[in-house]
């Protein structure tokens, strides 16, 4: 059987934008149909280095007719909500970049409930679930290496050198909440258990975050099983760079460290540290990985579509990872404990 070929449609022709179509546009299968950017100089740029057959500023004459299958929604978090009813009327399929909607629980129950009805697929980029590193940890914990989880501490703090981006990216949500729906998707997914409470603290390092709003967080959730997850973020220009990742049992711990963060033998990749704690055993694994796999990612839409895959994460997972984070930002904002409730339908 001949394989299909999909026309791809970008929309957001900036920094994720380009990382989605520089991993896609010469692959077999593919055909990059159009890019569209509100800038047109931006727009028309992309579509020579990616060769696509058209671009634009509006999205909406790229729906009309079958040369495009898939939407990559690569903009930011405020215009998803809008763009998807556009797409899903059109009968496209969606790949949207996460979160969901801005900080918004109305908007984001609607988006769910939308993609969860469509007759196409929808599927959230939680990029991680695609990463070669964190399937091999999660192997790891869920074999049982590190035991019965008890911690988990991650850590994702920017040092921003682009005030602009960053700016606008906290108009729609706080750093602990745009990044945090990763790594809360990634505690559940490792360790196979729930968040069941989540509180936290907000801090204002900068001038970057709305008045009212933070640009620093640090969320500390309970699991299931009685083990906490400390998560912190944040974006600012004084803020150091720091990239944490350390899973911790009754008996062992893994700490993971991105080639680009090694202090040497990056050739190798990325870096687990594996220590058993009743053999008294240090280990050290090297994975090669792309850290952002978007090939992946959107062979994982392509099968949801060929074969009916429930993707990866579920819209199920994507939206309970999002609404626990903005359940985060209401604790910090509160400075409240909040249970997390068993659905959230």
């Amino acid at each position: 059987m001949e394989k299909k070929s999909y026309g791809v449609l970008l929309i957001g022709c900036g920094h994720i934008g380009e990382s989605h179509i520089e991993e896609i546009y010469y692959r077999e299968g593919i055909r990059i149909a159009g890019v569209v950017d509100f800038h047109a100089e931006t727009a028309r740029l992309f579509a020579r280095k990616y060769g696509a057959e058209s671009w634009g500023t509006d999205y909406r004459p790229f729906l009309q007719g079958d040369a495009v299958d898939i939407v990559i929604i690569a903009t930011y978090a405020d215009s998803h909500l809008p763009i998807l009813k556009d797409c899903l009327a059109a009968g496209k399929h969606v790949l949207c970049e996460k979160p969901m909607t801005e900080a918004n629980e109305a908007d984001a129950a609607e988006f769910y409930r939308l993609a969860q009805n469509a007759q196409t697929k929808v599927l959230i980029a939680h990029i991680l679930r695609h990463n070669t590193t964190y399937n091999r940890v999660r192997e790891m914990i869920l074999g049982g290496a590190i035991g019965e989880v008890r911690l988990m501490r991650m850590v994702q703090n920017h040092h921003v050198m682009n005030p602009g981006r960053y700016g606008r990216l906290m108009a729609d949500c706080p750093p602990f909440v745009d990044c945090g729906v990763h790594y809360i998707d990634v505690a559940r997914w490792l360790s196979g258990l729930e968040i069941v409470s989540v509180g936290g603290v907000g801090s204002r390092i900068g001038s970057l975050a709305p008045a009212d709003g933070f640009d620093h967080g640090l969320l500390t959730m309970k699991l299931s099983n009685g083990g906490t997850v400390l998560y912190e973020a944040g974006w600012s220009e004084s803020i150091a760079a720091e990239n944490r990742k350390e899973f911790i049992g009754d008996k062992g711990r893994i700490r993971l460290t991105l080639a680009q963060d090694r202090h040497a033998d990056r050739e190798e990749g990325d870096l687990i540290e594996y220590y058993n704690a009743d053999a008294k055993e240090y280990h050290t694994i090297n994975v090669q990985s792309i850290y952002k796999n978007m090939w992946e990612q959107l062979q994982c839409l392509i099968r949801m579509i060929e074969e009916g895959d429930a993707g990866s994460p579920t819209l199920a997972d994507a939206y309970r990872a999002f609404r626990i984070a903005l359940l985060g930002w209401q604790a910090c904002r509160e400075g409240k404990v909040l249970e997390v409730p068993e659905s959230f339908d």
